[in-house]
């Protein structure tokens, strides 16, 4: 799995650096453009499928794993009402912006999943974009994955109360790019922004849920990633300047090249994304 070293180079560049072209609150992940082109409401759209994904209720304690700045559990606490949520992520600058933002009725702890013990059962559960960094390209090439998944849910199922839901979230890698300057974007990607860490596939979800949690959903939303991607790297290179100043030329260029490689994978289905409603097995 992602070290908490690996973490740090994908997410602790800045949080002003990301705060640039990101959404207002800094979600990381795949937006849900449905009806709509902007990116703020298309980030609220994806964490309202994946409350209603997970069940979410005022009265039920609900866990976000990898929570990443804070955007989803400031979201399901100030707009969905949720009073008692707690987030884990494994970056100390994520945790940091969690702690300035205090948000009530929620706890956040710097650990790694494997390491978190909750005190209480949780009712409900989210999770986005985090399942990538539970395997390495080496423990995939070696077959090791599934097992790492199916010991993620076991903790998942462990963690939570009977008749609990499972919003989650992960990318997919779909097709091996037969064009070499696409394969070598993408490998450099997965080296040098996101160490430790591999996008998953869709079969490897449905292997490794059982015998925890059952599908009840899966909706794929490539396109809509694509244009996430597409509108952060807009605003990345409306921003150029200041970033070339503050954070040197090497960040502005790598993130450029990065967005850039994640927009053409999305745009010729080499990379995917899934959202999945699942549901706990009793």
């Amino acid at each position: 799995m992602s070290t908490q070293a690996d973490v740090e180079v994908s997410y602790d560049v800045s949080n002003e650096f990301f705060r640039l072209w990101l959404d207002k609150n800094m979600n990381y992940t795949c937006g849900l453009f449905e009806g709509t082109d902007n990116l703020e409401e298309a980030q609220t759209k994806k964490l309202n499928w994946l409350h209603a994904a997970a069940h979410v209720s005022p009265d039920k304690r609900l866990l976000d794993i990898g929570c990443g700045w804070g955007a989803c559990i400031e979201y399901m606490a100030r707009l969905k009402g949720v009073r008692d949520v707690t987030g884990i992520t494994l970056s100390r600058a994520q945790h940091a912006e969690i702690e300035r933002r205090g948000i009530p009725g929620v706890a956040a702890q710097c650990i790694s999943y494997v390491d978190f013990v909750p005190e209480k059962r949780f009712d409900a559960l989210v999770s986005i974009c985090m399942m990538e960094h539970i395997a390495t390209p080496q423990q995939v090439r070696k077959g090791e994955h599934i097992a790492l998944y199916r010991d993620y849910f076991r903790r998942c199922w462990e963690w939570t109360t009977p008749g609990s839901w499972f919003g989650l979230q992960t990318i997919l890698r779909n097709r091996v790019p037969r064009n070499r300057e696409h394969l070598r974007d993408i490998g450099w990607v997965t080296y040098e922004i996101f160490p430790g860490g591999l996008s998953l596939r869709l079969e490897d979800i449905v292997m490794a849920v059982n015998p925890y949690w059952e599908i009840m959903e899966i909706q794929t939303r490539r396109e809509h990633y694509q244009q996430t991607c597409a509108e952060w790297l807009r605003r990345l290179r409306d921003h150029e300047g200041e970033v070339r100043a503050r954070w040197g030329d090497k960040v502005f260029v790598d993130y450029d090249r990065y967005l850039a490689t994640c927009v053409t994978g999305f745009e010729n289905h080499y990379q995917s994304l899934a959202q999945y409603a699942l549901r706990r097995v009793d």
